[in-house]
């Protein structure tokens, strides 16, 4: 008889390995960890992706660093009261339970909690043993429960806001590992998710080296902008940079910089 693990290794084994065919260098993770995720969403428009950012979503705690990894999904639907009673988490296989022992480490877990905080995506031991096993971080578009815990923890977490009930009052894990929508925003197995002490955005995998090198270049030009629109500078000609001089003056502050 087929148990519902392998079931579910049986899907996954169907729907190929994304995060295998475009994996996270350590250099690219490196890059990613030094910018903010609104330069990221500047780089990805200039690529037409105008919806990458995760909405209504944000730290649990702020940790004053990025958030970067491959994501690693579940998905909620609707529940339905015959399904979901408490003895469904008895099951070791149930998919909430089963996604936290299965996440990969380095990855970050992403749930489509379908925009709704009324139930818990998950609470502080979930969340706690996700990050004992390695997990670079955890996003919901719903809520935690014991979130006051989820923000001490030393990892990363992500909801739009706390929420006492357990998840089975209104939602009933389904699937793992498939494409969702978390917040609006589209998230396939591998894309590279990174968050920073305001938002969540999610970079398509294959793109995320250039757009990691083109995001640190981006960062060094707002930071010489700031410099000198603190010193009493326009932004015009200055931000963009329409002035020659002001490139030029770029170049030099980089230098002296070491940047």
């Amino acid at each position: 008889m087929t148990t519902h693990a392998q079931e579910l290794d049986s899907q996954q084994h169907k729907k190929g390995n994304p995060m295998s065919e475009h994996p996270l260098s350590s250099e690219t993770r490196e890059l990613l960890e030094k910018v903010s995720v609104a330069t990221l969403a500047t780089a990805l428009y200039k690529r037409g992706l105008r919806n990458q950012v995760i909405q209504d979503v944000r730290p649990v705690a702020r940790k004053g660093k990025n958030m970067v990894g491959p994501a690693f999904t579940l998905r909620y639907m609707p529940a339905r009261e015959d399904r979901n009673q408490l003895v469904e988490f008895r099951n070791p296989m149930h998919p909430q339970r089963h996604a936290v022992e299965t996440c990969p480490a380095g990855h970050v877990m992403v749930m489509d909690s379908r925009k709704s905080a009324y139930a818990a995506s998950a609470g502080d031991i979930l969340i706690t043993r996700l990050m004992m096993r390695g997990a670079a971080g955890v996003v919901t578009d719903g809520g935690f429960r014991d979130a006051m815990n989820i923000g001490e923890l030393e990892m990363p977490s992500y909801h739009s806001r706390p929420s006492s009930p357990t998840n089975l009052t209104t939602n009933e894990a389904i699937d793992i590992n498939v494409p969702i929508g978390c917040g609006d925003a589209p998230v396939f197995p591998g894309d590279i998710l990174v968050g920073d002490d305001d938002s969540v955005i999610v970079i398509p995998a294959y793109m995320a080296e250039e757009v990691a090198k083109e995001a640190v270049e981006m960062t060094a030009f707002e930071d010489f902008a700031l410099s000198r629109v603190q010193s009493g500078a326009s932004i015009i000609g200055l931000y963009p940079a329409t002035k020659e001089e002001n490139l030029k003056e770029f170049n030099e502050w980089r230098a002296e910089n070491g940047r």
